[in-house]
């Protein structure tokens, strides 16, 4: 098993033992995430990037990820998978000869 699927597993079981099933739906996970997103967000905000709380990072930071993977356990979708394919996405519309120290998106001239 891999480490991702242990770690679905664990919220599976955090989350039973708890009744929150019930809550949790595609929509309102997606809620969470955006939100715990802002608040990892708000560790860097009027801050030098390099005066930020660590810790602080890591918590907000480990709840987006969580959320994540309660989304993808929610779909049935394999983590591995789904960000290998987008990788190989990326890796398309961002060659190394045209993306190369360029921060602009592929579609911006």
């Amino acid at each position: 098993m891999s480490d991702f699927h242990t770690i679905q597993q664990q919220l599976r079981d955090f989350s039973r033992a708890r009744d929150w099933d019930q809550f949790h739906n595609g929509k309102d996970l997606s809620i969470a995430l955006s939100i715990e997103a802002s608040e990892l967000l708000e560790t860097f905000l009027w801050k030098k990037p390099e005066s930020v709380d660590v810790d602080k990072v890591k918590e907000e930071l480990a709840d987006v990820f969580l959320y994540a993977f309660m989304i993808a356990d929610k779909y049935n979708l394999d983590v591995s998978e789904i960000c290998d394919a987008k990788l190989r996405i990326n890796e398309v519309k961002y060659p190394v000869d045209k993306a190369h120290g360029i921060a602009k998106k592929y579609s911006e001239p």
